[in-house]
């Protein structure tokens, strides 16, 4: 019987790597098609021929840390729920603030009215301090008309733009002497027709000097009211009449006192202290500030901060400190 010969070595190592190719060649096609069912793109490789690591689905900041995931968006307030936490707040400002009042220095209308006028840009300590000079010398709406324009400047100098708060007091003093006998009116609608009295002077007299309510929205007021979500309106005059569709008429005037008091001393401008504010559950606004309760009660001011008030004769019921009076000025050597 004749032995098969024997196949050639070389031909014998071709046909194994060409079964070895087709073989690659399945075993790539099946992958492919489970990676295609599973609906994901097959893993590129790198420059070295291995494959690149799948991607993680949380992504990762350049610092390498997870990004922290943001609070969820509050819920919608219905109109009911807004109006209920609104005298809610009110109720808590009130336990707060019981001896809130003006913080300006006055014994009757026409002196309130006058020192109002006075304490547009510029703070009421600085209106009480310059008031008394200025009384001293005219307590009469008569009194101040006939004031030269030059005197009555350097006696309110000290609160800043004496020219145009001077025109103005006399103005409103002559219309006084003139058209109301020389008393302050007790109605909005004719205290509005005096120079340079808007309605939030008006508002501050009619509630303080006549016990008729009034909301006074100063930029304290205005700013509490958006941060509390009472109003989004930047306009004095709406921002009034949002606020005076949520609370009963009769609490308007200590309301606004609440409100500014609370702005001065805890709900700043540039940096509320709300980790000391009695009222942050309340407040859609918590955290825009200091949130630290130890730093925030440093950033807290007049009384509940351990300073002098605003009124060198405050109220007897006030917890703090009176005002300073102005110091004299220096006589030239």
């Amino acid at each position: 019987m004749n032995a098969t010969p024997e196949k050639p070595a070389a031909a014998k190592k071709a046909v194994t790597k060409k079964a070895t190719a087709k073989k690659a060649v399945a075993k790539k096609a099946v992958t492919k098609k489970a990676t295609a069912a599973a609906g994901q793109a097959p893993a590129k490789k790198t420059a070295a021929g291995k494959a690149a690591p799948a991607k993680k689905s949380t992504a990762k900041t350049a610092a390498g840390k997870t990004p922290v995931k943001k609070a969820p968006a509050r819920k919608p307030e219905s109109r009911v729920a807004m109006v209920r936490r609104a005298r809610r707040i009110n109720r808590e400002l009130a336990e707060l603030y019981p001896y809130a009042h003006p913080e300006l220095d006055f014994t009757n209308p026409f002196e309130l009215l006058v020192a109002t006028v006075l304490s547009a840009q510029t703070t009421d300590l600085r209106v009480n301090q310059t008031t008394p000079r200025l009384f001293a010398v005219c307590p009469t709406p008569e009194d101040m008309a006939a004031m030269p324009p030059e005197k009555l400047e350097e006696l309110i100098r000290p609160t800043g733009f004496f020219r145009a708060k001077t025109k103005s007091l006399i103005g409103l003093s002559a219309a006084l002497r003139d058209r109301f006998g020389g008393e302050v009116p007790g109605r909005l609608e004719d205290l509005v027709t005096l120079p340079g009295v808007g309605r939030k002077t008006a508002n501050v007299v009619l509630g303080n000097a006549f016990g008729v309510p009034g909301i006074t929205v100063d930029t304290h007021f205005g700013r509490l009211a958006r941060r509390f979500g009472w109003t989004t309106a930047e306009d004095a005059e709406k921002v009034e009449a949002d606020v005076a569709e949520i609370f009963p008429k009769s609490e308007w005037t200590m309301l606004s006192h609440r409100v500014v008091f609370h702005g001065r001393r805890v709900c700043h401008s540039r940096k509320p202290a709300c980790g000391a504010c009695a009222i942050a559950p309340l407040c859609p606004a918590y955290g825009e500030g200091e949130t630290d309760p130890e730093k925030a009660r440093k950033l807290l001011k007049y009384e509940l901060g351990g300073q002098p008030g605003q009124r060198l004769k405050p109220p007897a019921d006030y917890p703090g400190q009176p005002a300073p009076p102005m110091a004299p000025p220096v006589a030239a050597s």
